[in-house]
């Protein structure tokens, strides 16, 4: 019930809400963005959702599209802008999301939908992630996010998976904002982000 029903409805409802009330900071964000970054403002990708059905994610676009000679692109941490910096560390990047939730396509809370292309590098365990509807925050996040190895993540995942509840939820929402106020675990050490997920070690 909580899942299939009473989680959808406050979702979209909440997204509305936090959709109104945050656009002035959209816009905002919107004019710098074009402004530092040659007009480009969103960043859009596939990702895999609930059963792996493939959805368009979308963000504030917090990195240029630098290239070397040999046209491929720069590293993240060479990409990044001042402005995307600050974007990124206060977790702005993630309000055009809130349209994600309104189409269906994602929860505020979940497991982070990643690339397509990791979807055949999972082990059958790891699978169970996309059992639920992915989110923009999660127990892997506010439980190490981007400083915790990629094993690690998905344990987190599929725990939350076997245990997801409303008190669960509320927990994760809480220490969320406290995890954005200090600013923890956007990086992994040494990088703008994360190192991409190879497959699993045997």
């Amino acid at each position: 019930m909580y899942r299939k029903l009473i989680k959808p409805f406050f979702d979209k409802l909440t997204a509305l809400i936090a959709l109104v009330i945050a656009s002035p900071i959209f816009l905002i964000v919107s004019i710098l963005l074009a402004i530092f970054q040659n007009g480009k403002i969103f960043f859009s990708q596939k990702r895999p959702g609930l059963k792996e059905q493939i959805f368009l994610l979308v963000k504030f676009k917090t990195m240029r599209d630098d290239k070397d000679a040999n046209g491929e692109l720069l590293p993240d941490e060479e990409r990044l802008t001042w402005i995307g910096k600050i974007v990124r560390k206060t977790s702005m990047d993630e309000i055009p999301q809130l349209l994600n939730i309104l189409k269906g396509d994602m929860s505020f809370i979940g497991p982070r939908p990643l690339l397509v292309e990791y979807l055949p590098r999972y082990s059958e365990e790891q699978r169970k992630r996309h059992l639920v509807t992915p989110g923009i925050t999660g127990w892997a996040q506010i439980n190490g996010r981007n400083t915790i190895s990629w094993q690690k993540k998905f344990e987190y995942d599929v725990w939350y998976v076997q245990n997801q509840s409303f008190l669960l939820d509320m927990k994760i929402i809480f220490m969320t904002i406290f995890k954005v106020f200090k600013a923890e675990g956007i990086s992994a050490e040494g990088m703008a982000t994360i190192e991409k997920f190879k497959g699993n070690k045997d």
